[in-house]
């Protein structure tokens, strides 16, 4: 039997209305004898429902003076609990506007309990009460999620999130102090090897969600600026690659042209700029893009494996399309066009294999 005295309860809240009573009054009936309430600089006239929640002996508040952010709360509750909760098995975070139903947020206590993983409480965004704008947004988020980061999600905003004390000290490190923070969290999970699994929860809008404080396009832009942070770090590491490359090659053409001549004066600049700007490009790619821990070797082989078949595939499909098509060395313009449509295929897939394999980071040992 598990006991959920063992599950602290972590719901920030920001100028609330008579909701935040009814999602604590249905966690104390479900069973939750420990909820850290965190009011996040609200309003005085929204104070008295504070008041009101903290008459419960279940109920630790905590407070803002001023609106700090839900990520800033989060972190606020988290450090509370790790210095009061030494013996805790985690955390449950809940929304305070009674949209995550209390037999859910214990099913996903429950499952992270038995897992001492990170368990999401995931909504259904294919149900026909969903508002349009969030099942897009859900939707695209997803798909960028899946594509840039490598992590399949089916639910990247959900504020129910049951978490061992482990990872409750990981996240507790990442930045962010807003809605951001929630998909910071999200990509810790991914550089920290931290384990997850996914609940399927009661899909609840009420309102379409009119009493939430997400910023549309601030919000978005914070958290899609995170997301993308892994490819444009790639591409500045290419950039940079290739600029090395080519100082490498005339530098050395110039030192070498009264030493070298023929057929070496072109093949040791060429191959020791490609030896140094792959080096580079390496550690580039290992330490700043994708945060990796796997063993230098082990990256180092890998990555070498991806390069040899990825040059030979540029070779391959370049000059297949141009004998496939009868495309001749006079049609300048089409040729460069196929070139750079090839090149860009082969430049997203080295991105995902990169990241999903050559530095797939290794799990750590957990406390």
């Amino acid at each position: 039997m598990i006991d959920l005295k063992n599950i602290s309860v972590v719901l920030p809240s920001l100028d609330p209305d008579d909701k935040l009573i009814t999602v604590i009054d249905g966690l104390l009936e479900t069973g939750f004898t420990d909820i850290i309430l965190v009011n996040d600089g609200s309003k005085p006239e929204n104070l008295h429902y504070f008041e009101t929640a903290a008459t419960h002996p279940e109920v630790h508040l905590l407070h803002h003076e001023v609106n700090r952010g839900k990520g800033a709360a989060l972190k606020t509750a988290f450090t509370w609990f790790l210095e009061n909760r030494p013996d805790a098995a985690g955390v449950v975070t809940v929304d305070g506007d009674n949209q995550h139903h209390p037999a859910d947020t214990k099913a996903c206590s429950e499952q992270m309990m038995r897992s001492n993983k990170v368990v999401l409480g995931c909504r259904d965004f294919s149900l026909p009460h969903v508002p349009p704008r969030s099942r897009m947004g859900n939707n695209i988020t997803c798909g960028v999620f899946k594509i840039m980061v490598g992590m399949t999600i089916s639910d990247t905003q959900t504020g129910l999130r049951a978490i061992p004390t482990h990872a409750v000290k990981a996240f507790l490190t990442v930045k962010g102090d807003r809605f951001e923070y929630e998909t910071n969290m999200l990509l810790a999970m991914k550089e920290q090897c931290i384990d997850f699994e996914e609940v399927k929860i009661r899909t609840v809008y009420i309102e379409e969600n009119k009493s939430s404080h997400f910023r549309a396009v601030r919000d978005s832009w914070r958290i899609y600026k995170l997301i993308l942070a892994h490819f444009f770090r790639y591409t500045l590491s290419s950039l940079l690659s290739a600029v090395v490359d080519e100082g490498v090659f005339t530098l050395l053409s110039w030192l070498l042209q009264n030493t070298l001549t023929g057929l070496l004066l072109t093949a040791v600049p060429t191959i020791t700029a490609r030896v140094v700007s792959s080096l580079l490009n390496f550690f580039v790619n290992k330490k700043v893009v994708f945060h990796s821990n796997v063993g230098t070797g082990k990256a180092m082989l890998r990555y070498y494996a991806l390069a040899i078949p990825m040059l030979l595939a540029q070779l391959g499909l370049t000059h297949g399309v141009y004998l496939l098509f009868s495309i001749s060395g006079s049609q300048t313009v089409l040729r460069a066009v196929i070139y750079a449509m090839i090149m860009v295929v082969l430049y997203f897939a080295s991105f995902m294999i990169q990241q999903r394999w050559v530095f797939a980071g290794r799990k750590k040992e957990r406390n």
